[in-house]
């Protein structure tokens, strides 16, 4: 099974690594792969909580803008198609 850990639980983790625990022992100590805490390093290194609640906010929102966009294209490649049809 899969266990999910929030920013809340993953910056603490990252702040016993810089403390100077090694990462085996970290890994072993809350059933994470090595590749795992490493993904978190690279995405939350040196970040405090609350600067990553507004790094997954504005991800949230920059995807559901992608989103828009590509509704917004779509539905103006529709209106081409439809328009040169009628002329």
């Amino acid at each position: 099974m899969k266990k999910r850990f929030t920013e809340e639980q993953i910056i603490p983790i990252l702040k016993e690594a810089e403390a100077g625990i090694p990462v085996k022992e970290l890994c072993r100590k809350y059933s994470i792969s090595d590749a795992t805490f490493y993904t978190w390093r690279k995405k939350y290194g040196g970040l405090e909580v609350s600067e990553a609640r507004r790094l997954k906010a504005l991800e949230q929102e920059n995807a559901r803008l992608k989103k828009l966009l590509a509704e917004s294209l779509l539905d103006q490649e529709a209106l081409k198609a439809a328009l040169k049809g009628k002329y």
